[in-house]
């Protein structure tokens, strides 16, 4: 949702595939369209993973990896610096969060889904567009988090997970009922490593707007709006 909302709001998608082919990565690949969700026009953003056959009645979707086999890929791709620094971050952020979780040392712990191809392309894309874009400042406003329960390799975990509420420790969060999963451990560590500041709608000069679509339907538009704009000295 965050690469979506991204693109929509005007990174050139050539700029996000060519840096990602860097990574040389193989078994994926990256479908971009339009979609209306409640009406509003959104870019959906899906990684669509391939070449993954049946093994004992079971598809493997996901490759458990861990922090030191994340960072080798990224340090060994041809991405800028500040790319790089910024994917290691986030990626520091779920280490960390699920070592406390699960009293582990950060080398022992593996990602799971976030280890997955998919997860690696969300965080590093993501980090690709905020670098394009460049910007002077990042806020964002309290997170909705959810309610109710989501199945994971753990089992039945309740929302927000506990890896998620480890990373939101000291962000400001809120939960209105809606039944559903709204921020992710990658979510929550992307936005966390990102903001600078987690406030109200501020002050600004609108001057674009994009939407991301999520995957799934709630009551709620399940979409991430990320609005770009100027701060005036006369406002």
């Amino acid at each position: 949702m965050t690469i979506g909302a991204l693109l929509d709001l005007g990174v050139d998608e050539k700029t996000l595939i060519n840096a990602l082919d860097s990574l040389n990565l193989d078994g994926f690949n990256l479908h971009i369209s339009q979609k209306l969700v409640k009406g509003i026009k959104s870019t959906d953003f899906d990684v669509k993973l391939i070449n993954h056959t049946p093994h004992h009645g079971h598809h493997h979707h996901h490759e458990h990896r861990n922090l030191v086999t994340v960072e080798a890929i990224i340090d060994q791709s041809g991405l800028d610096e500040e790319v790089k620094d910024l994917s290691k971050r986030i990626f520091m952020k779920v280490a960390e969060a699920e070592a406390k979780v699960h009293g582990k040392p950060i080398d022992e712990v593996h990602f799971h889904e976030v280890g997955a191809i998919d997860s690696i392309v969300d965080i590093v894309g993501t980090a690709i567009c905020i670098n394009h874009i460049k910007p002077d400042k990042i806020y964002a406003s309290p997170l909705h988090v959810g309610s109710g329960t989501v199945s994971c390799t753990h089992g039945v975990l309740p929302v927000p997970a506990p890896a998620t509420v480890e990373i939101l420790k000291n962000i400001p969060v809120y939960s209105t009922g809606v039944k559903g999963e709204l921020v992710t451990p990658t979510g929550a560590a992307i936005v966390k490593t990102v903001a600078d500041d987690f406030i109200p709608f501020p002050k600004m000069v609108i001057e674009k707007t994009g939407y991301g679509a999520g995957k799934k339907d709630y009551e709620i538009a399940n979409l991430l709006r990320i609005v770009q704009g100027s701060q005036d000295s006369n406002l």
